[in-house]
């Protein structure tokens, strides 16, 4: 795909960003070098109105604890809303910081009361270790709701990329397992779909810059230890493979229009609508993967943001 085909604004940082198309052939140390040489790209300064807070909080049974950082308005309100936000990274790397400006932004923007996870990483931990460190965090929200003064009626849960892909696998956990019920799912790019590792792509342009098909491959297949695209792959290590979407939460998703993630992310919200989920889809025009995230102030940047802002206020009553 030409790069005349990437929107302007989007174009400069694009030539001092990283390609993750090696992925496969790395040791895991580069990888996870590559992702935080990306991240210094994106640094923010603190707001002043947002307070940030280190917690370890109990991990699933016979797990480690789990490693958390807490946002919150320095004014605080009762009964604020609350978000588990789940980072990305292609379930191989990154780390809560390297959302730290976008949840600053969501706390003080939106009163919300965020609890950004540090689960633990494959390869080294496979599947289900991620998303088990997710429920216990989401546990953990509900365990505290008093002493973090959020209404358990209005949380919801967020994430890009890998951690869209994890959003959404935490949503069914939470529908199947009946113990605490969520507001709403803001799926940001999400990595839903191990198959898309595998199959021949109608389109095939898509995924040439940043997030790669060989990357993708890569991580699914130390995500799952097996190969990606298999028959057997779980609903809660790859949402798209749930059979049943009813009774998930409100869901916003959006994706980019050159994003290897697009043809999975526009298939998961036919099926939310067809099963009666109220769904939000925006398609960012000439956006490659993670967007947002490096070019934060770019006008399409802040329009996507704004439209999920809108959805969390309109279906939170914010």
């Amino acid at each position: 795909m030409p790069k005349n085909v990437v929107n302007p604004e989007f174009l400069p940082i694009l030539e001092k960003m990283p390609s993750f198309d090696g992925l496969s052939g790395r040791s895991l140390p580069e990888v996870r070098e590559l992702f935080m040489t990306s991240v210094r790209l994106i640094e923010g300064r603190p707001l002043p109105d947002v307070e940030v807070q280190e917690e370890y909080i109990p991990g699933p049974a016979g797990a480690p604890d789990v490693r958390v950082l807490v946002y919150r308005p320095r004014t605080r309100q009762p009964n604020a809303p609350a978000m588990v936000y789940i980072h990305g990274g292609g379930l191989v790397s990154g780390h809560p910081e390297v959302d730290d400006p976008k949840c600053q932004v969501l706390a003080s923007k939106m009163g919300f009361v965020i609890v950004s996870v540090d689960y633990r990483l494959a390869p080294e931990v496979k599947y289900p270790a991620a998303i088990e460190d997710c429920y216990a965090a989401l546990k953990w929200v509900h365990d505290n709701a008093a002493q973090l003064g959020i209404n358990r009626d209005k949380v919801a849960v967020a994430g890009e990329s890998a951690g869209g892909g994890l959003s959404a696998a935490l949503s069914l956990m939470a529908r199947d397992r009946k113990e605490y019920k969520l507001a709403y799912q803001l799926l940001i790019y999400p990595m839903l779909d191990d198959r898309t590792a595998t199959k021949v792509d109608p389109a095939p342009d898509f995924g040439e810059f940043v997030w790669t098909r060989s990357a993708n491959k890569y991580a699914w297949e130390a995500y799952l230890g097996a190969a990606a695209g298999g028959d057997d792959t779980p609903a809660y290590a790859a949402a798209a493979r749930a059979k049943d979407l009813t009774g998930l939460p409100p869901t916003f998703i959006g994706v980019g229009s050159m994003d290897l993630f697009l043809c999975e992310d526009l298939e998961y919200s036919r099926r939310l609508m067809a099963s009666g989920v109220p769904t939000e889809v925006m398609v960012v025009p000439g956006a490659y993967h993670v967007f947002d995230m490096f070019v934060p102030e770019a006008e399409l940047s802040r329009r996507f943001m704004e439209a999920y802002c809108a959805g969390l206020k309109r279906t939170l009553g914010l």
